[in-house]
C-alpha cells in the first residue's frame, strides 16, 4: 500500500458516496463500477472513503469496515486510501481506526466529535485527538466541518496537534480561508499539510499553502478539480482561476444547496451509481431535480445529449 506522509499527501481526493441496493444495503458492485470510472481520471491522488459524503453516520461499523475492504481491493494500487473513522467516542474511534487500518486504510480522517458540542473545548479536542493519534497504526488527519458538527477546531488547537508525530494534516471544510492561512503560517510544512475541504475554495486554499483538496465535486467532475490543482502546480494562475470559477456554482449545488441527495442525483446524471440516500435523508423533489439538472447543463461537465437521456 502507498504510504501517506506529509510529503505524499497532496492532490485531489474524491470523498466517495455510498451507493445502496434495492434492499437498502451498501451495494458492492455499484461501488466497484464507480471506482473503475474514477480510476480513468488522470491526476487523482486517491480516495477518501466514509467522509461525510459517504453517509458514514448512517452505516454500521461492520458495513464501514467491509466498504474499506472493497474499495482497497478495487482501487488503483498507487492510490492512497484515506478513511473517515469518527465514531462518537474516543474509544470507539480508536477501535474503528485500528479495524480499517487492518483491511487497507493508509490514513485516518477524524472528524470532530459533536454530540456534546458545548463541551468540546480545546482541551477536550487535544485529549481526544492525542489519544487517537497515539493509538493509531496509521497517520491521522484532522477534519474540521463546523457547518455539520457545530464544532470549529481553533487555530490554537490545530497548531498544538500539528506537532504530534502521527498527525500529518488537516482537512478544513469551513471555507474560512483566513483561518487556513493562519494555520499555514504557524505550522511546519515539513510536518503538517492542509487540504481544502471543498472545490468551492480549492484555488484560494492552494494559494495560501494547502497541498490539495478533498472535494465532493470530484465525485462527478474529477477532471475539473484536477485541472484546478494541475494549473496551479504548473504556475498557470489564469487557467487555474478559469477552472475554479467554472467549479463554483456546480460545487455549491451538490454540497450546501442540495446536499447529499443532490450529489447522488448528479452522479446518476453523469452515469455513475448515486441512487437514494439512507433515511433519515430524503430524496430530491422533482422541482429540485429540474433545477439541479439546469445547473449541471450550464457547468458543461456532461454533454447535452447525455443530459437529455437522464
Amino acid at each position: 500500500m502507498p504510504a501517506v506522509t506529509v510529503a505524499t499527501l497532496r492532490g485531489v481526493y474524491p470523498p466517495i458516496a455510498t451507493p445502496f441496493g434495492d434492499d437498502g444495503s451498501p451495494d458492492d458492485e455499484k461501488m466497484i463500477f464507480n471506482i473503475q470510472r474514477w480510476a480513468s481520471t488522470a491526476g487523482l491522488s486517491g480516495i477518501v472513503c466514509q467522509g461525510s459524503n459517504g453517509e458514514y453516520v448512517l452505516l454500521t461499523p461492520d458495513e464501514r469496515v467491509h466498504q474499506v475492504e472493497v474499495v482497497r481491493k478495487h482501487m488503483p494500487a498507487k492510490w492512497q486510501l484515506i478513511v473517515g473513522t469518527e465514531a462518537g467516542s474516543t474509544a470507539a474511534t480508536i477501535d474503528l481506526t485500528k479495524r480499517v487500518a487492518a483491511v487497507g486504510a493508509d490514513a485516518a480522517l477524524v472528524l470532530t466529535p459533536s454530540c456534546y458540542k458545548a463541551q468540546m473545548s480545546d482541551e477536550a479536542m487535544l485529549l481526544h485527538y492525542t489519544a487517537i493519534a497515539d493509538a493509531s497504526p496509521i497517520p491521522v488527519i484532522l477534519y474540521n466541518m463546523p457547518a455539520n458538527t457545530g464544532v470549529d477546531l481553533s487555530v490554537s488547537a490545530i497548531c498544538r496537534l500539528a506537532k504530534h508525530k502521527n498527525i500529518i494534516g488537516l482537512k478544513d471544510s469551513s471555507g474560512n480561508v483566513v483561518k487556513m492561512a493562519t494555520v499555514s503560517r504557524r505550522t511546519d510544512k515539513a510536518e503538517f499539510s492542509l487540504l481544502a475541504g471543498s472545490a468551492g475554495f480549492l484555488l484560494p486554499a492552494l494559494s495560501i499553502g494547502a497541498v490539495g483538496g478533498v472535494c465532493a465535486l470530484a465525485n462527478i467532475a474529477p477532471q475539473l478539480c484536477c485541472d484546478i490543482q494541475d494549473a496551479f502546480d504548473n504556475g498557470d494562475f489564469t487557467a487555474a482561476m478559469t477552472h475554479q470559477l467554472r467549479a463554483v456554482e456546480i460545487n455549491t449545488a451538490v454540497t450546501s444547496q442540495f446536499g447529499m441527495p443532490g450529489l447522488k442525483y448528479a452522479m446518476d446524471i453523469v452515469g455513475l451509481h448515486g441512487g437514494p440516500c439512507r433515511a433519515p435523508l430524503v430524496q430530491l423533489t422533482e422541482d429540485e431535480k429540474v433545477k439541479l439538472k439546469a445547473i449541471i447543463e450550464d457547468s458543461q461537465i456532461v454533454d447535452t445529449e447525455q443530459l437529455r437521456q437522464r
